[in-house]
């Protein structure tokens, strides 16, 4: 079997080197991406209606496409264009029929939202997660690594379907959608991927684990560290690697990973290598090649064309909606440092599209980002200009300094007489004084914002930090059915969010 393991990894090492030799800069990459895009929806009614063709004669494409064609949140992408594909009408926005859609609740919306998901999509997302295969051959991991089994905790792959097109979660859709000859690697298997039952599924993955020789695990920290607790508890060991012993890589993505870290360690027997992904819904953004960097590489030819918006007063109001005409920029015109909200145009049909997400170049020359938040995820009512990469930072430095774990917590803007207060919601088995831990946030968040620091001696009056059991905030999700692989308790409450989640504690602490 070693055997096998030493041709993958060579296989691996001598692929890794072919794009390095082919390496085009970032900004011919995504100009071949957008003609490329442009090229193959010119007939379709988005197309036709913007004048793809008229577009793609221009000498500047980019400025071209970016004046003719206007930007899109969720909304009006599918009120516009998208519901047309459900009704399963053709060649809406993308070429033929719409075969899947990925629904996703995000952390900002009530409803689910229906993302298209087409073939030319998922062939790109298959060849991004090799990329990611590949590039572990750097770790320096042996090369038995390369034929221990994968688990990927997502949803189900009995996919709903309707008569017209099958709808479930992105990773239920892509791992029903493997290929053949990589699904012998794969975990937990047909049977147990099929499960809808997002409790039943995590039983039958504990029931099996033992039987398993697991090196990577993929999955959102919340419930994977809530799996890992499982299987340790019910096979009565101290850590996973007492089940897994060659378990060396976590993938993982969704949300940051430092806020779950100090917990997630406690459950290992030692260390092993952490990759972040950001796969969205929308498609594969980015992922971790480099140990040394927790930053991520943007793929810029993988059938997704890339603006950025400055993530600023100028481009957005005040309830971060983003105005009409932005200012846009394309990957040549970034700056490390500076935050933007991403732009995406796909080849599933994704038009100048708002994701929501907001991210931070940290080196321009490598192509490498950071997530800072969602555009819906920013506290801002008195100019404090606080970021959810400040609301992690501070949760992992503080759990730190007292030696405890938050798994979860959650952040409020609300009035406070006439002015404003920040409510804090955290979410720990461990037990801490309210007091101090609302007193060390405030502390740190003022060391890592000066902006903070400054509006908590004007209008930002007080700080409230309430904790809570960690099943508090599991059950909660559980009552707005949002459990499942791509669910996150949102890190920001805001307006019927915030009214839902302060009902439902009203109603568990009177019990």
């Amino acid at each position: 079997m070693a055997f096998i393991g030493s041709v993958i990894k060579r296989s691996f090492e001598l692929r890794e080197r072919l794009p390095q030799m082919r390496k085009k800069d970032g900004y011919k990459q995504q100009m071949k991406v957008l003609k490329k895009l442009l090229a193959k929806a010119e007939f379709t009614a988005f197309g036709e209606q913007y004048n793809f063709s008229k577009i793609l004669g221009e000498d500047d494409v980019i400025t071209a496409f970016q004046r003719t064609v206007k930007t899109h949140d969720y909304n009006s992408m599918f009120k516009n264009w998208w519901h047309r594909t459900r009704d399963g009408e053709q060649n809406v926005c993308w070429p033929n029929k719409i075969k899947y859609f990925a629904l996703s609740s995000g952390t900002s919306e009530s409803s689910s939202k229906y993302i298209p998901v087409t073939i030319d999509m998922l062939k790109v997302i298959r060849k991004v997660s090799l990329r990611q295969m590949i590039s572990q051959v750097h770790f320096g991991l042996p090369k038995e690594h390369f034929e221990r089994g994968v688990l990927v905790v997502g949803g189900s792959t009995d996919l709903k379907y309707n008569g017209i097109y099958y709808e479930g979660d992105l990773s239920g859709i892509t791992t029903g959608t493997i290929p053949f000859y990589v699904q012998g690697y794969n975990k937990p298997g047909k049977k147990i991927a099929r499960e809808r039952n997002w409790e039943s599924k995590l039983q039958e993955i504990a029931n099996n684990a033992k039987d398993w020789d697991i090196g990577i695990v993929c999955g959102v920290p919340a419930w994977i560290q809530i799996l890992f607790e499982k299987i340790i508890s019910e096979n009565k060991v101290e850590t996973i690697h007492d089940i897994w012993p060659n378990l060396k890589v976590y993938i993982h993505g969704g949300v940051s990973f430092s806020p779950y870290k100090k917990g997630f360690e406690k459950l290992l027997a030692h260390p092993i290598i952490y990759m972040d992904t950001y796969l969205a819904s929308e498609g594969y953004v980015a992922f971790q090649t480099r140990q040394e960097s927790e930053s991520m590489k943007m793929m810029l030819d993988n059938g997704m064309f890339y603006e950025f918006v400055p993530f600023n007063e100028k481009n957005f109001d005040e309830d971060s909606n983003i105005v009409e005409n932005p200012e846009t920029l394309h990957i040549d015109q970034v700056k490390e440092g500076e935050e933007y909200a991403l732009l995406i145009s796909t080849c599933a049909g994704a038009w100048r599209y708002l994701i929501g997400d907001v991210i931070k170049f940290t080196s321009v020359e490598k192509y490498e980002i950071i997530i800072t938040g969602r555009t819906k995820h920013f506290l801002s009512l008195c100019g404090e200009h606080l970021s959810q990469d400040n609301m992690n930072k501070a949760i992992e430095l503080v759990s730190a300094e007292l030696n405890i774990d938050i798994k979860e917590f959650a952040v409020a803007g609300i009035n406070y007489d006439t002015m404003f207060a920040h409510h804090w919601f955290v979410g720990t088995d461990d037990a801490v004084d309210a007091k101090v831990l609302r007193n060390r946030i405030d502390e740190t968040l003022k060391e890592l914002n000066d902006d903070y620091k400054v509006e908590r001696i004007a209008a930002l009056k007080d700080v409230i930090v309430d904790v809570f059991p960690c099943k508090m905030f599991y059950d909660y999700m559980k009552t707005q059915g949002r459990v499942g692989a791509s669910f996150k308790f949102p890190r920001v409450l805001k307006k019927n969010q915030l009214v839902d989640w302060e009902a439902y504690l009203k109603i568990k602490t009177k019990e």
